[in-house]
C-alpha cells in the first residue's frame, strides 16, 4: 500500500493537490484537485462590524502553536451541522508530523483557560493552506481567522488557500477561482521571498489593529492577494 509521507504531502501542496478522506473512519487518503478553488485575498479581507467589536474587546486569548494536536482533533470532531469529517487518523498524523517539522501551524482561541476554537493549516513559501477550523463558542473560530490573516499580512504571505468556498468563508471575502488561475497564484507564491509565520511583533500588532477597524468590500472580485 502506498505510504504518504510528510515530504510527499509538501510536494503535493506545492503542485496544487491536497488530501481528504471520505470519513473519519475511512483509512484511505484521496488527492483532490478541484476545478474551482477557494482563495481568500489577503488585501480584500472583510471583517463584519460585529466581529470588529469582538476583536477590539479582546474576548478571547489568542495563542499560536500551543495546542496543535488538540486543534486538529477539534476540527475532526462531529458537530450537529457537520456530522462527518474528512480528517482521518492518517491525515491527522501527517499534519502533526508537519507541525513538528515547522510547516503546520495552529491559531487558537482560549477563554478562561479553555480551548474554545481555532484553525490549522500549512505554511509553505509565501502560501498558507487553511485546512479546517472549529468553534465551541460564538465567534471563536472567526477571531482565529482574523488573527491568521493579520499574521499572514504582516509576514509577507501572498496566498491564503481555503480549498473550497463556504457561506461562512464568503462573509470574509473568499472567492472561487478556476484551477488555472489558482495555479498562477500558487506558482507566484512558491517563489522567493518566503512568508514569515512568526513575524515581527510590531508589524503583527499593527496588522491586528488595522483589522479591528477594517470593513472592506463584501464581495471582492479580484482574487489576487497582497
Amino acid at each position: 500500500m502506498f505510504q504518504v509521507t510528510p515530504d510527499i504531502l509538501l510536494r503535493a501542496y506545492a503542485s496544487g493537490l491536497f488530501p481528504m478522506a471520505r470519513a473519519r473512519s475511512d483509512p484511505k487518503v484521496y488527492w483532490v484537485d478541484p476545478d474551482q478553488r477557494g482563495v481568500l485575498p489577503l488585501d480584500r479581507f472583510h471583517v463584519p462590524r460585529s466581529l470588529r467589536r469582538t476583536l477590539r474587546r479582546g474576548r478571547f486569548e489568542v495563542r499560536v502553536d500551543t495546542a496543535f494536536t488538540e486543534v486538529v482533533r477539534g476540527c475532526a470532531e462531529s458537530m450537529p451541522d457537520r456530522p462527518e469529517t474528512w480528517i482521518n487518523e492518517e491525515i491527522e498524523g501527517l499534519f502533526i508530523a508537519l507541525h513538528d517539522l515547522g510547516f503546520a501551524h495552529s491559531v487558537e482561541t482560549w477563554q478562561d483557560g479553555r480551548l474554545v476554537g481555532g484553525l490549522y493549516g500549512l505554511a509553505l513559501s509565501a502560501a498558507f493552506f487553511g485546512e479546517s477550523m472549529f468553534s465551541r463558542t460564538t465567534d471563536a473560530s472567526k477571531v482565529a481567522l482574523c488573527h491568521l490573516v493579520a499574521r499572514l499580512r504582516a509576514g509577507g504571505f501572498r496566498l491564503l488557500d481555503t480549498q473550497f468556498i463556504t457561506d461562512h468563508l464568503a462573509r470574509f471575502g473568499t472567492v472561487e477561482v478556476p484551477r488555472g488561475t489558482y495555479m498562477e497564484h500558487l506558482d507566484a507564491a512558491m517563489q522567493p521571498p518566503a512568508g514569515r509565520f512568526y513575524c515581527d511583533p510590531a508589524a503583527l500588532s499593527d496588522a491586528l489593529e488595522g483589522l479591528s477597524r477594517l470593513s472592506g468590500p463584501s464581495a471582492p472580485s479580484d482574487p489576487a492577494s497582497s
